[in-house]
C-alpha cells in the first residue's frame, strides 16, 4: 500500500514493484516526484529551464491538532492561497486501497485517486478537492469565520466520515503558513510538463521538489525517461527523500509544542 518515502534507497524492490503494478490498475493518475537536497538546490535550478522570476507564489496551510492526531489516522486537510486571489482546498486520505473506495465517491468529479512515487517509495492517496478564495482562507485562518466555510458540503461530509470521532473540522488548528514558489516548464524531449516547487519554512529550511504527472499505463516508462533526463542535466536522483507535507506538519507541530511549553501549558 505504501512505503516510507523518507529514504535514501532509490529503487523499488521486486515486491514493491509488484504492489505498484497492482495499484496502477485502480488509480486515476501517477505523479513522479523527486526531492533535491539543499546542497544541490542552486545547481539544480541552474541546470533546468526555470525562470525564478515567473514562479507563482503561494501560501499553504494544513489543519490538524497540536499532536497531529488527524494525520496519524491518514487524513490530511489543506488550503492554499494562490496569487491573484484564488485558493483551493483538499481533504485527502492516504494511504488508500483503490478497490476499497465507495463507487459513489469514485464517480465524484471532485475526487481523484493518485499514486505518488518517489525514488524508493510510493503512496496511494484519495483526494476530494474544492475551490475557495484567498480572502476566505485568510479569514478562516485568522478565526473570523469558521474553518468549515472554506470547504464544500461534499468535503465536509467526507471529512466527517473519515476523521477520528469527536474531532470537529472547526476545532482544527491552522499550521502555517508555508510559503511556496511553483514553476512549470515543458521538456520537449519528454513531451510533458515538469513542475518545480520550492517550499520555504519559517526556520530557513527548504525543500525543492521536481515532479511530472502521467497516466497509470505510462508510469514505468515515464519514470525511466524522467530519471534519464534529470541525469543529463546533472541532477542527483539518489539522495534522501522527504515529502513536503510531512516536513511542514512536523515543523509546525514542533513550533506549536514549543509555544505551549513557553506558556507553561
Amino acid at each position: 500500500m505504501t512505503t516510507n518515502p523518507s529514504t535514501s534507497a532509490n529503487h523499488l524492490t521486486d515486491a514493491q514493484a509488484a504492489e505498484v503494478l497492482k495499484l496502477l490498475t485502480g488509480v486515476d493518475s501517477v505523479e513522479l516526484k523527486l526531492t533535491i537536497p539543499a546542497t544541490a538546490h542552486r545547481t539544480t535550478i541552474q541546470g533546468l529551464p526555470l525562470d525564478p522570476v515567473e514562479a507563482e507564489p503561494r501560501q499553504v496551510f494544513f489543519f490538524d491538532t497540536p499532536g497531529l492526531d488527524l494525520n496519524k489516522t491518514g487524513v490530511v486537510v489543506r488550503a492554499r492561497r494562490i496569487q491573484g486571489g484564488r485558493a483551493d482546498t483538499v481533504v485527502k486520505l492516504r494511504p488508500v486501497v483503490p478497490e476499497n473506495l465507495a463507487a459513489r465517491l469514485r464517480r465524484s468529479p471532485a475526487f481523484g485517486v493518485e499514486l505518488d512515487a518517489l525514488p524508493g517509495g510510493f503512496v496511494c492517496s484519495g483526494s476530494l478537492k474544492g475551490e475557495s478564495t484567498g480572502d476566505k482562507v485568510r479569514a478562516a485562518v485568522g478565526g473570523t469565520v469558521p474553518l468549515r466555510k472554506i470547504f464544500s458540503k461534499e468535503q465536509r461530509a467526507f471529512y466527517d466520515r473519515n476523521a477520528p470521532a469527536g474531532l470537529e473540522l472547526d476545532s482544527l488548528l491552522a499550521l502555517g503558513p508555508t510559503f511556496t514558489l511553483k514553476s512549470r516548464f515543458v521538456v520537449k524531449k519528454l513531451g510533458r510538463k515538469v513542475v518545480a516547487e520550492f517550499w520555504l519554512y519559517p526556520d530557513g529550511s527548504r525543500i525543492l521538489e521536481l515532479s511530472t504527472k502521467c497516466l497509470p499505463r505510462e508510469a514505468f516508462q515515464v519514470a525511466a525517461e524522467f530519471r534519464a533526463y534529470l541525469a543529463t542535466r546533472g541532477i542527483e536522483v539518489s539522495g534522501m527523500q522527504e515529502t513536503k507535507t510531512k516536513a511542514a506538519l512536523e515543523f509546525f507541530r514542533a513550533e506549536t509544542a514549543g509555544e505551549a511549553a513557553r506558556r507553561g501549558e
